[in-house]
């Protein structure tokens, strides 16, 4: 598995692969991950220095691929590493497979004065090569599929319900209703319309990011408290009334899963991402009213939550992925 995403940085990406290699050491398979920390020489991600790239990686990527034999190569991201993984399996006539988990036309669009189509393009040249292009929203397989992408297939993921379960609920300090982000804290996630949102009670931001400063000094009403991981990000989602997730461009949203699973309904724009999560009027509500969305999941009853978030299962997740993959065929 080849990805310019990986730890320290903590996204849906880095969640959704780590419990995929897990899970694919249950089943009796050894993985190479081929990730940026083995790598000497990064550059800060513009805009998102957080996120480091590598240079120049195409020889010890080989290197490593060639010495690990693999009977099947993945592709996890477009950046460079994704990049030098697709040149060393076109180079040698390997198939490959490849995830569609991030919207970088309309990321970037958000952040330099350029249009997304030229971007979306080179995406679709990156995956148009592999044998099954990855996704886990049947909605963007429609889109992609509208839009040129040959041999896409679903790839669900899932919920680690034994840690994100129902908690108490005094966790967090403040007025109620608690209402809670849980995320990369950047322009791409829409964050200001969660915190211009006019509703009593107190409202977190969980996660960490390069609009985090910013939105801390105009937002001073707003508990920032930093990215948070494990049990401690559990009892975070467990003590909040709802989750808002404000973003327009995610393709799934795991954070909103993880919530169900500690019995917190979802207020959401009614977009890809959560109209394949979300159960209207069940596990939460979507609208462009965003504050209708949070004022009418205030009164779900949060006990369906937690039952829909146990349909989710990151060993299924990983069975459908190894149902997914192609096997490499040397000569």
């Amino acid at each position: 598995m080849v990805t310019d995403a990986w730890h320290p940085q903590i996204s849906g990406v880095v969640t959704t692969l780590a419990q995929t290699i897990e899970e694919l050491g249950k089943l009796g398979h050894d993985v190479l991950a081929v990730h940026p920390n083995l790598f000497r020489s990064t550059i800060p991600c513009p805009t998102y220095p957080q996120i480091r790239l590598v240079v120049n990686p195409y020889f010890r990527v080989a290197r490593l691929l060639d010495d690990f034999q693999p009977h099947c190569i993945h592709l996890v991201t477009e950046g460079p590493l994704g990049l030098a993984g697709r040149a060393y399996c076109v180079r040698r006539s390997y198939p490959f497979t490849t995830s569609f988990t991030t919207r970088f036309d309309e990321y970037i669009a958000m952040r330099f004065p350029v249009p997304a189509s030229p971007v979306f393009r080179l995406l679709r040249w990156f995956h148009s090569r592999a044998a099954r292009v990855m996704l886990s929203s049947k909605p963007l397989k429609e889109e992609l599929e509208s839009k040129g992408f040959r041999n896409v297939a679903l790839w669900p993921r899932g919920v680690d319900t034994d840690r994100f379960r129902p908690r108490d609920k005094n966790f967090l300090p403040g007025e109620r209703p608690v209402q809670l982000y849980v995320g990369r804290v950047a322009v791409e996630k829409s964050i200001e319309d969660f915190l211009r949102v006019n509703l009593p009670g107190t409202k977190y931001v969980v996660g960490d990011g390069p609009a985090l400063d910013r939105l801390r000094r105009e937002y001073p009403d707003t508990r920032f408290t930093g990215a948070k991981t494990g049990d401690d990000l559990a009892r975070h989602y467990a003590a909040a009334d709802v989750l808002v997730f404000p973003s327009r461009t995610d393709t799934f949203g795991i954070v909103m899963l993880e919530a169900m699973a500690c019995g917190v309904p979802v207020a959401a724009y009614p977009v890809r991402g959560p109209v394949d999560i979300v159960r209207q009027g069940v596990t939460g509500w979507m609208d462009e009213d965003l504050q209708k969305a949070v004022e009418r999941a205030l009164t779900l009853d949060s006990r369906a939550c937690r039952p829909f978030a146990l349909r989710f299962s990151w060993q299924r997740s990983a069975e459908r992925f190894v149902d997914n993959l192609e096997p490499v065929r040397r000569s």
